[in-house]
């Protein structure tokens, strides 16, 4: 049986500002009317598989939870890293994961930040792969590709093994005119950073070529701790394992390596010039989102959140505006964005990491205004949802309702508070917040105090475990 190993980490620093550290862009709708994570949990329907298993970071936890209830689909749990560790470490925890039980099923490693067109193909490679993963092959998928990118890195085939062909080596991305050899001599696909294989197939081959990454994964998953649909290791001895790709690690090594050709209209979307080129564009090339105004504007992307985007005589241009950010960039140079992304972390700036909306597993909060003592949000609670039990030493808070109706704790008291009404919460109270109604419960937050930080939370109880 296929286990489908979705790996959901990453930044997505070449997408923002749409992208940002605590939402990055597997979590964002950038086609059709599904989240690209939601994309690749969809895309597996009709194929023969036991219940996903989804790696994430701890930041992204209930943001990956909500969009897998959201989708109804059945998973077999949540592993989440306790540090960054690229690829080759968290395969390995969901290879232990699946072998606990003395079962070995084929593990197929995707990522959940891809576009995949034509999912009859993308199928079709899959089953054609599981054939040579059963004869203990590691299977690599390669996208055949219609362009010399320069984005990607490469595959060389070698002689053909029944559906596939024995992986000649990988290559590194290329310059233009490489590029351009490799795809007229047909033996180079782009590497797709998917793979297919024994769990335990995996997992001697890294032993044998990386024992140091085996090591350390085998000890973290010694020490398992199950929150709700999550899955925590020791995080002591999985900080130890060294930070290395499955290429590096273990597919440049192997002597068992296949790769098998995938054509499903493939994009990593690893920056704008990539999304604006698997976006359907109008007749003047343009893709549009949002309320947009243009004219004479050509080869244009823009995305527009919150209020009107024009152009006047543009063309080739990266328009994106989020609520608290504007990036204007030249199509040909998008790719330099993550540039900008650095400087926002070197100056150590919230834009790189937060959006002005912030997700949480009760609902989501927008940061309005702010000044020196004050913050308003707009805060919405989902359905029976509730927020930690919690005081601040540093500011206190006055809740208007909106719509919907508060249950409200303040210290040993509790009462109900409905639309237009308010209460005032003092510096050091402690309070709660629950919605106990069947609709959305927005409020408007007023703090005020002398420090207006998110650190500035003690937890006493939280339903979604972020009490220590």
């Amino acid at each position: 049986m296929i286990l489908p190993v979705v790996m959901a980490g990453g930044s997505g620093t070449r997408l923002w500002p749409l992208s940002r550290g605590n939402y990055p862009k597997q979590f964002l709708t950038l086609s059709g009317k599904q989240t690209m994570l939601q994309n690749t949990l969809s895309r597996l329907t009709g194929l023969a598989h036991s219940p996903v298993m989804l790696v994430c970071n701890e930041e992204h936890r209930f943001i990956a939870a909500e969009q897998v209830r959201q989708l109804g689909v059945e998973h077999s749990g949540m592993f989440l890293e306790p540090v960054g560790r690229n690829t080759a470490p968290a395969i390995a925890l969901a290879a232990f994961k699946a072998v606990e039980k003395g079962t070995d099923p084929l593990l197929l490693v995707l990522a959940a930040d891809h576009i995949i067109d034509d999912i009859e193909a993308f199928q079709r490679s899959v089953n054609q792969a599981a054939k040579l993963a059963k004869q203990d092959k590691l299977v690599t998928f390669g996208i055949v590709g219609n362009k010399p990118e320069t984005g990607y890195g490469y595959i060389k085939r070698g002689e053909q093994f029944q559906t596939g062909f024995v992986v000649n080596s990988f290559v590194e991305k290329p310059d233009a005119s490489t590029a351009k050899e490799y795809i007229a001599s047909g033996d180079y696909y782009w590497n797709s950073g998917m793979f297919l294989f024994k769990a335990s197939r995996y997992l001697n081959e890294l032993k044998t070529y990386r024992p140091d990454i085996y090591d350390a994964c085998e000890k973290a998953m010694q020490v398992q701790n199950n929150d709700l649909d999550f899955i925590r290791v020791d995080k002591a001895a999985f900080e130890t394992c060294p930070d290395e790709s499955i290429d590096y690690a273990v597919m440049e090594h192997t002597k068992d390596a296949v790769v098998v050709a995938m054509d499903a209209g493939w994009s990593d979307v690893g920056g704008f010039s990539a999304l604006w080129e698997v976006s359907s564009q109008d007749e003047n090339g343009n893709v549009f989102t949002g309320d947009v105004k243009a004219i004479d504007t050509k080869n244009t992307l823009v995305f527009g959140e919150d209020k009107l985007v024009a152009t006047v005589g543009v063309e080739d241009l990266v328009i994106v505006n989020t609520k608290d950010a504007l990036l204007v960039a030249h199509k040909d140079k998008s790719q330099h964005v993550k540039a900008i992304v650095q400087q926002l972390k070197d100056e150590q700036r919230s834009e790189a990491k937060l959006h002005r909306e912030v997700y949480r597993p009760w609902g989501k909060y927008d940061s309005v205004d702010s000044g020196e003592r004050f913050q308003v949000k707009r805060i919405t609670v989902k359905p029976g949802a509730k927020l930690s039990v919690q005081m601040h030493h540093h500011r206190a808070e006055h809740w208007i309702v909106v719509s919907g109706t508060a249950k409200v704790q303040i210290d040993d008291t509790e009462q109900f508070v409905t639309e237009n009404e308010s209460v005032y919460i003092p510096i050091t109270a402690v309070h709660a917040l629950e919605n106990p109604g069947k609709v959305n419960l927005e409020l408007i937050e007023v703090q005020s105090g002398s420090y207006l930080g998110e650190d500035d939370i003690v937890r006493f109880e939280d339903r979604y475990g972020r009490v220590k």
